[in-house]
């Protein structure tokens, strides 16, 4: 059975070879005559439509909140497109869903990430999305090369993600392939709630999704505290999610660990969902305290002023 996560022609995971070329099952249409493989060569290189890499001044969840204080560019980032996902207030969907660009192998966005972080001066590479990990081959051999790229002990490999597929396998395999810092970006904890803002309709799918991603979080922490930085993300627009739910987040985040930090997304008018309200400074502020109260001791959210966090 082939993955196909995005279906629209950007991850490239369920790749197939179609008269002796590899292009994604997903968007290909079918006609007389195509020999098609659905299993391809060993010697076959991984690839997945990314584009970007460009110097980022803010960061993404995963990134450190003391880092946000520093003008200028913080780290460079990349997008990958595709997502398993359909939100409909994505801010970047037109990298997710629109599967246009080239597909690139994983050494090759390694040298362009890398070419980016020489000019942009920083230490930090990120990788975002769309959905990073949904083509896993792929992203382990680009954390690999990237590592070989850049064997510095200040390099910071940075992956951003909706943590949905990040088993603790998974998480392994992308420590042992030099990731130093994630960024799971929980979209609930009631299922209508996380349903509400992925459009997975699947009940089922979305409540082992959902749950995926809350495993992971607390198993980066237990195994990997010491050794991954750690950055959770969480949104907030009140026709989203409640206040109510925010607090119940904020405690079973403080229970896997008080230190972790948390970033709080506020969800603004976006793509499908121009009838949403920013939050206002006043309803994040009031999203930070019931955090705090919650005993969580990193927490920043996002308004419409910047930043609000420890020092910042």
């Amino acid at each position: 059975m082939l993955f196909t996560p995005c279906e629209t022609g950007g991850c490239w995971s369920c790749a197939v070879e179609v008269n002796n070329e590899v292009k994604p099952a997903c968007t290909t249409s079918v006609g007389d005559g195509l020999v098609i493989k659905t299993r391809l060569a060993d010697s076959y290189i991984p690839r997945r439509i990314v584009s970007g890499f460009s110097g980022h001044p803010v960061g993404g969840v995963g990134t450190p909140w003391w880092l946000k204080r520093e003008r200028g560019y913080i780290e460079t980032a990349c997008f990958a497109a595709g997502c398993n996902f359909r939100c409909p207030q994505c801010q970047n969907w037109d990298i997710t869903y629109m599967g246009k660009g080239r597909a690139l192998a994983p050494a090759e966005a390694a040298e362009l990430m890398t070419a980016a972080r020489r000019e942009y001066r920083v230490d930090r590479m990120a990788i975002s999305g769309g959905e990073s990990t949904l083509n896993r081959r792929w992203l382990v051999k680009y954390v690999k090369e990237l590592n070989r790229l850049n064997p510095d002990p200040e390099a910071r490999i940075h992956v951003d993600t909706n943590g949905s597929i990040l088993t603790e396998d998974y998480i392994d395999e992308l420590v042992e392939a030099g990731m130093t810092d994630v960024g799971p970006d929980l979209k609930g904890f009631n299922l209508d709630t996380f349903v509400r803002i992925t459009r997975v309709e699947d009940q089922r799918l979305a409540e082992r999704y959902r749950d995926t991603a809350w495993n992971a979080v607390k198993y980066l922490v237990d195994k990997y505290k010491e050794r991954v930085f750690t950055g959770v993300g969480i949104p907030y627009n009140k026709k989203l999610v409640s206040l109510q739910e925010i607090g119940l987040m904020g405690e079973k985040l403080s229970e896997i660990d008080p230190e972790l930090q948390v970033c709080v997304l506020d969800y603004r008018p976006e793509f499908k969902r121009m009838d949403l309200v920013k939050p206002s400074y006043a309803q994040m502020l009031e999203v930070y305290n019931i955090l705090r109260e919650k005993g969580l001791r990193t927490v920043t959210c996002q308004t419409e002023y910047g930043h609000i966090g420890p020092e910042l």
